[in-house]
């Protein structure tokens, strides 16, 4: 019996001893795999490499250098560690080259210390990318999890999230103490995240992290967005966020980008006259200039972004007119709304007298966030037409088109005849709808020899105001 006891307490103990030693090795491992992801190198760049996505933010100048935007300086200080002590919220419209420049930065360093994802409304979705970017399985892959009978991952998104983040600061302080500065987490397209319940926990969850260990200098979040909702959400319980907005590119660096581009593309030195039209028809925006610059012909390159906006915007915020059916009365204020703040910003570009500065390029009218939810009668659909690339909000809260050939599709579609009509009977149609959803009508029936109804009003105190009486003729 005691040599049985002794076999079996000895198999008991040798089965304990593996099962704690594999616990202890996988949690040593989850760490050494989180922390070879933030060594040189990371998939973003490898990418980044095949696609070339650094060439939209930068030109090459005579002497092989790259010629950075203004911005760049102070990310690349964020991403190697010199700049610490804060998270940054990077805000501008889409194309003007914010994750090229994050692009650029990374490669400067060879990704040692940052890792970058791309976020994602779905929260499932969200922590795959967020465990693929740490290298972090979320215990996915743990054997003992075999034993469980409620399987591997018995959890929420959002707490799988917060496991993962606390994985992270382990590794944050060791990186830390070893080569003395944060580590950098960049979440890229952050204005894909829901405007819901869920959305708002995954950023509150986001930000108190980034909060603490931006005070800790243990990780310097870097979100990225197209989107001003996602500035308004962080700004309730911002202490240590510094905004970086993102701007389409001064016409002296546009007029210089365009050339060093056709020069690179074609061999060729376009015409002082021809950057001038391009840069009118499409102003600085990286994304208008590098397309442009990759066609032969950059006049007719110029004039289908043009047409792209103008359809873009027709396509979302057309109106119907008097002989609308009531069924579409929903998106016809959505549509009649826009329309009425592109005419406003039509008026005050007539009230600058333009919006073409001969030194300082295109200065697009702007109006505040309050006085363009006061023309538009709704405080709602801003943030959705900011989404959809329609209009934009800065981080200053004014409100513009979204871009020069935004702008000049408003002012072409405003312009045309019948515009104002077709636009006031829309607005008429929609008050007339309302006025009969919000009409009563009271129907006095079965009334013979006489009959009548009295109805009678009275006031809080007792007394008649008023008395009604129908009557069978």
């Amino acid at each position: 019996m005691f040599e049985s006891a002794l076999t079996a307490f000895s198999s008991l103990a040798v089965l304990g001893f593996a099962g704690y030693a594999y616990h202890k090795y996988y949690k040593y491992l989850v760490l050494q795999k989180i922390e070879r992801a933030f060594m040189p190198g990371d998939p973003i760049l490898d990418l980044a490499a095949f696609g070339r996505q650094g060439s939209r933010s930068m030109v090459e100048d005579e002497d092989g250098h790259w010629v950075a935007r203004n911005e760049q300086a102070k990310i690349d200080g964020i991403i190697d560690g010199t700049e610490r002590g804060h998270y940054y919220l990077l805000v501008g419209e889409k194309g003007t080259g914010k994750s090229s420049m994050l692009i650029d930065s990374m490669n400067k360093v060879a990704g040692l210390g940052v890792s970058m994802f791309e976020a994602h409304a779905d929260l499932e979705i969200f922590r795959i990318r967020l465990g693929k970017a740490l290298d972090f399985e979320f215990h996915e892959d743990y054997i003992g999890s075999l034993f469980s009978i409620r399987g591997p991952r018995d959890t929420t998104a959002l707490l799988d999230i917060e496991r993962a983040l606390n994985r992270l600061e382990k590794v944050a302080l060791k990186h830390r103490r070893k080569h003395g500065r944060p580590l950098v987490l960049i979440i890229n397209s952050m204005h894909l995240l829901r405007d819901d319940e869920d959305g708002r926990d995954l950023l509150e969850l986001i930000q108190q992290r980034a909060e603490q260990w931006a005070a800790s200098s243990l990780v310097t979040f870097i979100f990225n967005s197209d989107d001003y909702w996602v500035y308004e959400r962080l700004k309730q319980y911002a202490t240590r966020m510094e905004i970086i907005p993102v701007l389409d590119l001064p016409k002296e660096q546009a007029l210089f980008a365009l050339k060093k581009y056709r020069a690179k593309y074609f061999k060729e030195e376009p015409t002082p006259e021809i950057i001038e039209n391009v840069y009118n028809k499409v102003g600085g925006r990286v994304s208008f200039l590098n397309r442009v610059a990759k066609c032969q012909d950059m006049m007719d390159a110029c004039a289908q972004i043009h047409e792209t906006e103008k359809k873009w915007f027709l396509n979302q915020c057309w109106i119907l007119g008097e002989g609308m059916d009531d069924d579409v009365m929903d998106q016809q204020k959505y549509a009649a709304t826009a329309m009425v703040l592109a005419r406003a910003l039509v008026e005050k570009e007539k009230e600058m007298g333009g919006t073409f500065d001969p030194k300082e390029g295109h200065v697009l009218p702007q109006i505040p966030l309050h006085e363009a939810r006061y023309i538009m009668t709704r405080a709602d659909f801003i943030q959705k037409y900011d989404h959809i690339n329609v209009f934009t909000i800065d981080s200053k809260a004014m409100v513009r088109a979204d871009s020069v050939p935004m702008q000049n599709a408003f002012r072409e579609i405003c312009g045309q005849e019948g515009f104002e009509e077709l636009l006031q009977a829309t607005l008429d149609r929609i008050a007339a709808i309302e006025s009969l959803g919000r009409t009563r009508e009271l129907v006095a029936k079965d009334l013979w020899d006489h009959g009548k109804y009295s109805m009678t009003v009275r006031n809080p105190k007792g007394g008649i105001e008023r008395s009604v009486t129908l009557e069978a003729g």
